[in-house]
């Protein structure tokens, strides 16, 4: 298959299934991965869409496994709830999200790549019309692509800048996986990638006092008294990758896991920092601008020895190599 990066790569087959006259038909594969919509659906005016990122990964032994299909079926309701779209059933997600993993089984990378295969459900609201209301037509579709890592060379800390814009307003779409959030994302990388820095870093729109999220992952910390920490806000993104890696920290690590107000004028007591989802899993953080200074944690350009274990550890179980600790895999037979 070759080199893999985060790009995307046409696969063998994807799921599509329409929802009209109040219910929704019967879901298909088919070859095709471009969609034919009206040029005044809701997707495309008033923002009526919402979507998933989850991985299968190839087991040392050649069985592939879905990671935790089950949290993503139940986090994509909320978001279509939130927007007015049909829900989709846990069972119906995870069985189209199953049927398109086995079709493209060919492309799930090999163990030893340490690469994946990405999964994208979505929901689309597709019925045309000039008024800003929720559609009566809608198209629920999965598609699949191999990956590698979102980033090349992932684990190397990273340098971000504290965005001075919001990227969501205070009690509004935050907590849900939609488009409008992450476009509202990529003004502030833009500035900080203009400025040098790897990424941006959200501050709670509120008070902009308080560290929310980096980018379109969530952040966690170790403090020096081996406390993972992790904010609280209804603007943040429920990341299945922060569920899971708090379930380690407590259940394997024997740490402490704090959900609390992180302050981004007090991190002296912080040892450890680290943004966490899907696609990268974790990326250690280096430092901090803000403001006019610049904080730099005490791992400096090496991941901290916990976030290295926390990584390890959750990788070890995407791949199999380790037990499965709370149902989250599914083998795809």
């Amino acid at each position: 298959m070759g080199y893999l990066t985060f790009e995307y790569t046409k696969t063998a087959a994807n799921y599509v299934r329409i929802y009209q006259d109040g219910a929704w038909q019967t879901g298909t594969l088919t070859e095709a991965d471009e969609l034919h919509l009206p040029s005044m659906a809701t997707a495309l005016h008033y923002g009526q869409e919402a979507f998933e990122g989850l991985k299968a990964f190839r087991r040392r032994d050649g069985r592939v496994q879905i990671f935790r299909p089950y949290e993503n079926a139940k986090r994509f309701q909320g978001s279509c709830a939130y927007l007015l779209m049909p829900t989709i059933e846990v069972d119906d997600f995870v069985s189209a999200v199953y049927q398109t993993v086995k079709a493209n089984l060919d492309y799930v990378p090999s163990y030893e790549s340490g690469g994946a295969l990405y999964i994208r459900p979505y929901m689309l609201g597709i019925g045309a019309t000039l008024a800003p209301v929720p559609s009566k037509k809608y198209l629920f579709g999965v598609i699949v692509t191999p990956v590698g890592d979102l980033f090349k060379g992932a684990f190397k800390p990273v340098n971000l800048w504290v965005s001075t814009v919001d990227r969501v307003a205070p009690h509004g779409t935050g907590q849900y996986k939609i488009g409008g959030n992450y476009a509202a994302s990529l003004y502030a990388q833009s500035i900080a990638k203009s400025k040098g820095f790897d990424d941006s870093l959200f501050l709670d729109p509120l008070t902009h006092t308080k560290i929310e999220e980096v980018g379109a992952a969530n952040f966690f910390a170790i403090t020096k008294d081996n406390h993972y920490i992790t904010p609280e806000s209804p603007s943040i993104l429920k990341s299945i990758t922060n569920q899971s890696l708090q379930f380690i920290a407590k259940e394997q690590l024997g740490l402490t896991v704090v959900h609390d107000d992180i302050y981004i004028d007090q991190l002296d007591g912080l040892v450890e920092a680290g943004a966490c989802g899907t696609a990268a899993v974790i990326t250690p953080i280096r430092s901090l601008a803000y403001q006019d200074t610049v904080h730099v944690f005490p791992t400096n350009h090496q991941a901290g020895p916990i976030t290295q274990k926390l990584y390890e550890h959750l990788t070890s179980i995407q791949k199999g190599d380790r037990e499965d600790p709370a149902d989250w895999l599914l083998i795809v037979e």
